[in-house]
């Protein structure tokens, strides 16, 4: 083993939480000593306006194991992990939250499952919630019970803060927007299949108020949806647009063709007839035969961008034999 290659790189991102940084710090101090780790603290402060950045400033020239990064305003979890995980050395990578509700105690597990047990990622789950029922345990099953079944990724706490990474892993995935949710599914997306989870402590809030409401499931939703898109077709649109376009507008071809069908039949049997014009039917027809050519032509043009993206032959090679 190297031994300048640290054992933990602690990724914490971080939005106005000056009360509880100094007291985070200690804390995760005190176990890396205790289990004799070599370890670093990257905090991310993500556009604090409070005295965050000072205190980190001040927390590494106490302690050289504490490294910060400050953004300039403030651009959402998903860029500060992104800078973190960019700017981590450890053998494991372990993000928490710096509100205090994740507990430090739980690191070395964390660090064991994945150095000793295996394991690509550990998720934590927070299986005794310290949060309000109805605005948060509640959504959170829900949307946990979602994720579960559009990823295929059996965890019953996808957005816990608190996670354990292969070094790989968070060298080889890109989080964006706010796709820190759904770290697990990008990492299993990756081909890091081996994901589980442990169950953690969860703590009542000690200083100030979350940063996120309910509108975060509702986004949480979409992003995954997003998401789930991407990874089924991004590099193969022309399957969904093409494949929904042909079905569109062979519904519109049948309908018009039905409609002038009946509309001769009832002429050549002298019967009273409504002109093709003034049926419903068919202007439905002719509008699902417009977006079916649409999608077709959209599909088109998504594979023209697919197939010229500097994305389109990267691939995560696990192993090389020369």
């Amino acid at each position: 083993m190297d031994k300048s290659v640290k054992d933990i790189s602690i990724v914490i991102s971080l939005l106005n939480e000056a009360e509880s940084l100094p007291e985070l710090h200690t804390w995760i101090r005190r176990v890396m000593e205790e289990n004799n780790f070599s370890y670093e603290i990257i905090m991310v402060d993500d556009g604090s306006t409070d005295s965050s950045w000072d205190i980190i400033r001040r927390l590494s020239e106490e302690d050289k194991s504490v490294r910060g990064i400050s953004f300039r305003r403030n651009y959402g979890k998903s860029a500060a992990l992104y800078e973190g995980f960019k700017a981590a050395e450890g053998r494991v990578v372990i993000t928490m939250d710096a509100d205090l509700q994740d507990s430090p105690d739980e690191i070395p597990e964390l660090y064991r499952m994945v150095v000793e047990d295996g394991w690509d990622i550990v998720s934590g789950w927070k299986q005794q919630r310290k949060d309000n029922k109805l605005t948060k345990n509640l959504p959170s099953k829900l949307y946990n019970w979602t994720a579960r079944k559009v990823t295929g990724v059996k965890l019953h706490d996808m957005n816990c803060g608190l996670k354990a990474y292969r070094n790989e892993v968070v060298k080889n995935i890109e989080v964006y927007g706010e796709m820190h949710r759904y770290i697990p599914y990008l990492a299993k997306n990756a081909g890091f299949t081996r994901i589980t989870e442990k169950p953690v402590h969860h703590q009542k809030r000690k200083y100030g108020k979350s940063k996120f409401g309910l509108e975060r499931f509702v986004n949480g939703f979409l992003d995954l949806l997003s998401l789930w898109f991407l990874s089924t077709f991004g590099k193969k649109p022309m399957h969904f647009f093409g494949f929904t376009g042909l079905l569109t507008f062979l519904a519109g071809f049948v309908c018009a063709l039905w409609v002038i069908i009946e509309k001769l039949v009832q002429q050549c049997s002298g019967l009273h007839y409504r002109p093709v014009t003034e049926q419903p039917l068919f202007y439905l027809a002719l509008v699902a035969l417009i977006i079916g050519v649409l999608l077709f032509l959209a599909g088109f043009i998504c594979e023209l961008i697919s197939r010229s993206g500097q994305e389109r032959n990267r691939y995560n090679i696990k192993e090389k034999i020369k």
